[in-house]
C-alpha cells in the first residue's frame, strides 16, 4: 500500500456538491475522487426537473423556505432552510455564469416550471428535463480549467483514516488493483445516496450508501436513514436503473391514472401535484390492487414532447412507447434519501476533520420528504459552503494516522438479494414483520462479508425504519398508520439506535 500526503481538501465524489465544493477550495489544493469519469454514475447529471429558487417578483425565499417546511412534514430545520433559499438566486446565477444554460423567457429571465408541493412556480429548467447534466457539464469545464483542482476518475473510497485522537485525517482509495493511502487536511464525503441499495430505483446502481457507512464507522452520527423518497413516476418497462419521468410533467397537467383511464388521485386539476410520498402510495396501490399505474401526458404536452422533455422522450421510445399516443407505464422507485451524515451548512461533521454535503449528508433541510428540485440547490450552494469550510480547517497533528481495515464486498449474488429485499420490505410500504425480514438477511449476509458497506447502510436505513413506529413523509408504516410528535433518529456507532424528540 502506497501514502500519498495531499496538501489539501480532499474531497469524495464528483456529482455537483463535490464539484462545487471542489472550486471554492481555492486558493487550496483540492483532490477530488470518483470511481467514474465525471459526468457518469452520479445523480446529479441524472437530475430532469432542475434548480428550485425565488426567481420571480411573485417567490421570495422566506416563501420558498415556508414549502420547504412543509414538504418536510414537521422535521426541517427552518435557520437552515432560510439559510438554503436565501441562496437561491445567488447560486443559480454563479452556475448560469459559468455557462448553466439555463432556460430563460422572452425577457431573458429565467424561466420557471410548477412542481408539486411548490405554491408557486420556482423551478429553474434547462431544455425541459435536462438540467442536471447541462448544470454539471459547465461545472465540469471549470473544474478541469482551475489549476488547484486534481481529479483521479478511477478512484473508489474504502475507509476513511483517523488519528490517534479520532481525527478524519485521509482516505484509503482502491484505484484497480492498488490500494493508496491518501492524507489530507480535511476530508469531504460528496458520495451521494442509497439508492442502488433498492432493485426498483431511478439512481445509478452503485450508490449504495458506502459514504454514510464508513462515516458511521469512524463513529460520525447518522440521523434520520429512514427517509427515503420513493419517486412515483419511474418509468417501468424493465430497466435497472429506471428512468424517471420529471415532476415536471405533472407540472404541465399530465395525468396520473390507472390501465382503464380513472384517475389515481381526483379529478382536481392539480391532484397529482401532492407531496411525493402521497403520490408514490397512490401509485403503489393502483399497481397491487392490479389496476396499474400510467403517466398520461398526451393531452398536456402531446406533439411538443420531442423538444419540450426530450430526455423522457428519447428513454420511453427505446422502450417502444411513443408518449405522444400511449400512456407511459410509471413505478415507484428509490430516488433521494433525506437521512444521512448528521452535518451542519458548511459541510462540518461530528468528527473533525470530516464534512459531508449533497445527499450523503443530513443537513435539516430536507425533513421527512424532500421538496421537488431542492437538490441541485442544496449541493450547489451547501457545497460551496462547504468547499470553503474544508480549506480553512487544518490539521492539528494528533498523532500518528491509524489505517482501518479495507471494507469488505459484497458479491454480485448477495448484492442482488439485499436489493430485492429492501424493495420488497423497506420500500413504499413497511411493517415490523417486513422490516425485520429484512434485517434477518443483513445478518445472513453480514457472515459472507462483514462489515461491508451496503450491509452497514441497509442496517441504518431499515432498523431506523423498525425503531420509527408513525408515518411520516417518505416512511409510511402500514401498521402504525398516523403520525407521532416529530422526532429525528440519531445513531452513532457505539449507541442504540434514538428516535429523539425535535429540537
Amino acid at each position: 500500500m502506497t501514502t500519498f500526503r495531499h496538501d489539501g481538501v480532499l474531497i469524495i465524489g464528483g456529482g455537483l456538491a463535490g464539484l462545487s465544493a471542489a472550486l471554492e477550495t481555492a486558493p487550496r489544493k483540492a483532490l477530488v475522487v470518483t470511481p467514474a469519469p465525471l459526468l457518469e454514475a452520479c445523480s446529479s447529471a441524472w437530475a430532469q426537473g432542475g434548480m428550485a429558487a425565488a426567481l420571480t417578483i411573485q417567490d421570495d425565499p422566506d416563501l420558498h423556505a415556508s414549502d420547504t417546511g412543509l414538504a418536510g412534514a414537521g422535521l426541517v430545520d427552518p435557520d437552515v432552510a432560510r439559510k438554503l433559499t436565501g441562496a437561491g438566486r445567488e447560486t443559480v446565477e454563479w452556475l448560469a455564469a459559468m455557462g448553466a444554460p439555463f432556460d430563460r423567457d422572452e425577457d431573458g429571465d429565467f424561466a420557471v416550471s410548477l412542481e408539486a408541493a411548490h405554491s408557486t412556480a420556482r423551478v429553474a429548467r434547462v431544455g425541459g428535463d435536462g438540467a442536471g447534466r447541462a448544470i454539471l457539464s459547465a461545472l465540469v469545464t471549470s473544474v478541469r480549467a482551475s489549476p488547484h483542482i486534481e481529479v483521479w476518475e478511477d478512484g473508489r473510497l474504502r475507509g476513511l483514516i483517523q488519528d490517534a485522537a479520532g481525527r478524519v485525517c485521509g482516505a484509503l482509495i482502491q484505484r484497480g488493483d492498488r490500494t493508496v493511502q491518501v492524507l489530507a487536511d480535511a476530508v469531504v464525503l460528496a458520495t451521494g445516496g442509497a439508492g442502488g441499495l433498492f432493485a426498483e430505483t431511478t439512481t445509478p446502481a452503485a450508490l449504495m450508501g458506502e459514504g454514510m457507512a464508513l462515516a458511521y464507522a469512524a463513529g460520525a452520527e447518522i440521523v434520520d436513514p429512514e427517509f427515503v423518497q420513493f419517486h412515483p413516476t419511474a418509468i417501468d418497462v424493465g430497466l435497472d436503473p429506471m428512468p424517471l419521468a420529471t415532476e415536471a410533467l405533472r407540472g404541465e397537467g399530465a395525468r396520473l391514472i390507472d390501465g382503464q383511464g380513472g384517475f389515481l388521485l381526483g379529478a382536481d386539476e392539480d391532484a397529482d401535484l401532492k407531496p411525493r410520498d402521497v403520490v408514490a402510495r397512490a401509485v403503489h396501490a393502483a399497481r397491487a390492487s392490479g389496476r396499474g399505474a400510467f403517466l398520461d401526458a398526451r393531452m398536456a404536452v402531446g406533439a411538443h414532447f420531442p423538444t419540450a422533455f426530450p430526455a423522457v422522450f428519447a428513454a420511453c421510445m427505446r422502450a417502444g412507447i411513443d408518449p405522444r399516443e400511449s400512456p407511459i407505464p410509471v413505478a415507484p422507485a428509490a430516488h433521494y434519501c433525506m437521512g444521512g451524515i448528521a452535518a451542519d451548512p458548511d459541510g462540518r461533521t461530528s468528527l473533525p476533520g470530516l464534512f459531508a454535503v449533497g445527499e450523503c449528508a443530513s443537513t435539516g433541510v430536507h425533513g421527512a420528504n424532500r421538496l421537488a428540485s431542492n437538490s441541485l440547490l442544496e449541493a450547489a450552494a451547501f457545497g460551496r459552503r462547504t468547499g470553503r469550510a474544508a480549506a480553512a480547517a487544518q490539521r492539528t497533528g494528533a498523532g500518528r494516522a491509524v489505517r482501518p481495515t479495507v471494507a469488505a464486498e459484497l458479491s454480485n449474488e448477495s448484492r442482488a438479494k439485499l436489493r430485492r429485499a429492501m424493495s420488497d420490505h423497506v420500500g413504499v410500504i413497511r411493517d415490523a414483520a417486513g422490516l425485520s425480514q429484512a434485517l434477518e438477511l443483513i445478518d445472513r449476509l453480514e457472515r459472507e462479508a462483514p462489515a461491508a458497506p451496503a450491509l452497514i447502510a441497509a442496517r441504518l436505513i431499515a432498523a431506523s425504519a423498525l425503531a420509527r413506529e408513525e408515518s411520516r413523509g417518505g416512511h409510511y408504516r402500514a401498521d402504525f398508520p398516523e403520525a407521532a410528535e416529530p422526532r429525528h433518529t440519531r445513531l452513532h456507532r457505539d449507541a442504540a439506535v434514538a428516535v429523539l424528540a425535535a429540537e
